[in-house]
C-alpha cells in the first residue's frame, strides 16, 4: 500500500456542491473531503468505520455551518489540528450545534501546534449532548502528535469561542483549555454547560484552564473557576503578517 492512503470521496476546487443520501463504509483515509470548495451542503448521509475524527475542519474554512449530527465512536468534531511546521492557518464564523455524541474520545474540540500563525476566530458549539466522552470540552494549543515537540512561542491566535447548552457525561475531565502562554485564548464565554461524571469511572480530573479568558454567563456544572474573567493584562497584538 503506498504511504498515503486514499480518501473515498473528494471534491477539489469545486462551487455549488450538494452530496446527499448516501453510506461511506471503511475508506481507508477521510471519507468525504471538500478542498478548496464553496457553496457546499451535505446532508442525509451515513459514514460507518473504526473510530476517527467525525468531522475535521481545516485552515481556509469559513462559514461552515454543521448540525444535526450523531456522532460515534471516533475523536468527535475537531478544528485543526492547524498551524503545523510554523504554517498559517485561517478559520472563522463556524457554527456546531445539534450534535448527538456516545463513547468519543473528545467531544468538540480546537487543537494548534505551536510555532504556527494566523487565528481561529468565531466559533459556536451550541446545544451539544454528550454521553461517555471522555473530554467534552477541549482547546489544545500545546498539540503534538510526536514523541517530542519544541516549545515555541508564536501560535494560532484563538479568539471569539462560545459554549453553550453542552450538557451530558464525561470519563476523564469535562473541560480542558491548555492556550499559548503567549498568545492567550481571549474571549472564551461559557453558557449552561452541565457535565456529570459517569459513576462508575474512577480517575476523573477536574476542569483545567491555561491561559484562557472569557466570561462565565451562568452558572456550570461542575464549577469551571478556572477560567480568568476579562481579558488578560498583556497580550501580544497579532502582527499583519499573522493576522487573517
Amino acid at each position: 500500500m503506498p504511504s498515503i492512503k486514499p480518501t473515498a470521496l473528494r471534491f477539489y476546487g469545486s462551487f455549488n456542491v450538494t452530496v446527499t443520501g448516501i453510506t461511506i463504509q471503511n475508506s481507508p483515509q477521510c471519507h468525504l473531503k471538500f478542498d478548496n470548495c464553496m457553496g457546499v451542503l451535505v446532508h442525509d448521509m451515513a459514514v460507518s468505520s473504526p473510530g476517527d475524527d467525525c468531522i475535521s475542519i481545516q485552515t481556509g474554512c469559513s462559514n461552515v455551518y454543521v448540525h444535526n449530527v450523531n456522532c460515534g465512536p471516533g475523536h468527535g468534531i475537531s478544528i485543526g489540528s492547524l498551524g503545523k511546521d510554523n504554517t498559517k492557518a485561517c478559520v472563522s464564523n463556524i457554527t456546531v450545534r445539534n450534535v448527538n455524541m456516545h463513547n468519543t474520545m473528545n467531544g468538540v474540540r480546537i487543537k494548534t501546534w505551536q510555532g504556527g500563525s494566523g487565528s481561529v476566530q468565531g466559533v459556536m458549539f451550541s446545544n451539544i449532548q454528550v454521553s461517555e466522552v471522555q473530554l467534552p470540552i477541549i482547546i489544545d494549543q500545546f498539540y503534538c502528535d510526536k514523541s517530542t515537540c519544541h516549545n515555541q512561542s508564536s501560535a494560532v491566535a484563538l479568539s471569539g469561542i462560545t459554549y453553550e447548552r453542552i450538557r451530558g457525561t464525561y470519563t476523564v475531565k469535562p473541560v480542558h483549555f491548555a492556550c499559548s502562554d503567549n498568545l492567550p485564548c481571549i474571549d472564551v464565554t461559557l453558557t449552561a454547560i452541565e457535565l456529570k461524571p459517569l459513576q462508575e469511572r474512577y480517575h476523573l480530573y477536574n476542569p483545567f484552564c491555561w491561559q484562557a479568558f472569557g466570561l462565565l454567563s451562568t452558572p456550570t456544572v461542575p464549577p469551571i473557576d478556572c477560567l480568568q474573567i476579562g481579558k488578560p493584562s498583556k497580550n501580544r497584538v497579532q502582527s499583519d503578517h499573522d493576522s487573517c
